[in-house]
């Protein structure tokens, strides 16, 4: 008896599996990623100059915060 519901769980997760995978593969519209896309407009985050501006500024940030805590007395 357990043979049976072993042998039966497999056939229907195959199944379940199967069905799905053909659902997916049936879709009608595919989706169109373009990542290069540009329509004009230019955000200021895509910058590299604010990028490298930034990281300066936080790593002056860091090296003033950690330097202020060495008090020798």
């Amino acid at each position: 008896m357990k043979t049976f519901i072993n042998a039966s769980n497999k056939i229907v997760a195959f199944l379940i599996a199967f069905f799905f995978s053909v659902a997916a593969v049936a879709q009608e519209k595919s989706v169109d990623i373009n990542i290069n896309k540009d329509n004009g407009s230019s955000n200021w985050y895509t910058n590299p100059i604010v990028w490298i501006i930034g990281g300066a500024v936080f790593i002056l940030l860091l090296v003033a915060l950690l330097r202020g805590n060495s008090n020798k007395n």
